[in-house]
């Protein structure tokens, strides 16, 4: 049975409010793990604190909450983030995007991200054979480009709260780097 993206995007809510640079951040790990790359060359893959200042400014991004190192962004300016790096990846202009989020619901926009992002979002399991000879089921979880975890199905942490606490984690430390794209 699949399970819906949709949950597994909100549990990202919980990560929030964030500053300029969280937001950019968490946004980046998923992206990254979700293999999202703009089409239009003079788009950058992964956001910074700065294209979101840019994207605030012009009215893709709603406004944060307080002003300068106060502000803080939370789920919809998530999602919003998230929906602009798709739909660059998708080859859309700034303006495009811009003329299309004006008129997106927020439930319609939470649904177009977490199915473009379903792969990143959703746990794995994925049989491989033991040492044993046996097959053992493994849960894998993509965390980012070239990265990812795999717990085996009986280990206690292989309960679906704990592995996604595990990817958010991870993905939260990756983004504190600058790793290039």
């Amino acid at each position: 049975m699949a399970e819906s993206p949709v949950p597994l995007l909100r549990a990202h809510a919980r990560h929030a409010p964030w500053n300029a640079r969280g937001l950019a951040a968490h946004a980046a790990a998923l992206v990254d793990s979700a293999g999202v790359k703009p089409t239009n060359a003079s788009a950058r893959a992964v956001p910074s604190a700065r294209a979101i200042r840019f994207y605030v400014a012009n009215g893709l991004l709603d406004r944060p909450e307080g002003a300068g190192t106060a502000a803080t962004y939370g789920y919809r300016h998530l999602l919003q983030l998230l929906a602009i790096k798709i739909r660059q990846r998708e080859g859309q202009t700034l303006d495009a995007i811009k003329a299309e989020m004006r008129e997106v619901t927020g439930d319609a926009l939470e649904r177009r991200v977490a199915a473009s992002l379903a792969p990143a979002l959703s746990l794995q399991m994925s049989p491989i054979v033991a040492h044993d000879g046996g097959i053992a089921a493994w849960r894998r979880l993509p965390i980012a480009d070239g990265v990812e975890v795999n717990v085996r199905e009986d280990s206690p942490v292989a309960r679906d709260d704990v592995l996604v606490t595990i990817r958010e984690a991870l993905r939260n430390v990756l983004g504190r780097y600058d790793l290039g794209s």
